[in-house]
């Protein structure tokens, strides 16, 4: 099935953005298209990678800042005028390298939560840039692992899906702490409780 086109609704925002945090349903919904390049979508590009930096992070999905489109944006140095900045729309994945690497992960939806987890070490990609060029690139180590975490928020997967039920343990105070916080900021019931599950199989879409 086709991925939905967004509306230029789907693309508004307001500033300055703020993180979603876990379990606001946001980080679970699907995530459309973009394909409107526009000067409302370089905005939209410049102030995630805004929040990413004031956040201390080295790469942000469009739905961790409440916006339900295909967009990602990273820079794994971590701060602005180093290292590579790299914007990604509509990413699809070629192929994943087989092999793997454990690794020690962290979210800006899911504030001091950290895990070991598996991922290719490298992954060849294509996607739009903000211009709505195409174009292809093969990207390993950290890069690859930035843009697989981000890529699985568009799957609408959370990176503790992807551990074992064991370290889920480790990590359920922490979660249930967050579900309470939304409850209390939103008088809403919890959208979803940690439970025992199996780990996200695969490494999400792969379109040939």
């Amino acid at each position: 099935m086709d991925d939905e086109i967004a509306s230029l609704e789907d693309l508004r925002f307001q500033s300055p953005l703020k993180i979603v945090e876990y379990p606001d349903p946001i980080l679970r919904k699907r995530n459309k298209q973009i394909d409107t390049f526009d000067e409302n979508l370089k905005k939209l590009v410049h102030e995630m990678f805004d929040v990413m930096y004031k956040t201390n992070g080295i790469g942000l999905a469009a739905p961790q800042v409440g916006v339900n489109v295909q967009l990602m944006v990273f820079n794994p140095a971590g701060k602005r005028g180093e290292g590579q900045e790299t914007v990604l729309v509509n990413p699809r994945v070629y192929s994943y390298s087989k092999e793997t690497v454990l690794f020690h992960e962290g979210c800006l939806s899911l504030p001091r939560i950290y895990a070991d987890v598996e991922r290719p070490e490298s992954v060849k990609i294509d996607a739009r840039d903000v211009n709505g060029s195409r174009f292809s690139v093969n990207l390993s180590r950290l890069p690859a692992r930035v843009f697989q975490h981000e890529f699985d928020h568009l799957q609408g997967i959370l990176f503790f899906d992807r551990t074992t039920d064991e370290f889920l343990e480790t990590i359920r105070v922490q979660l249930e702490a967050l579900e309470k916080k939304y409850e209390d900021k939103t008088g809403l019931p919890s959208p979803e409780k940690v439970e025992k599950k199996e780990a996200a199989a695969g490494f999400g879409k792969i379109n040939h």
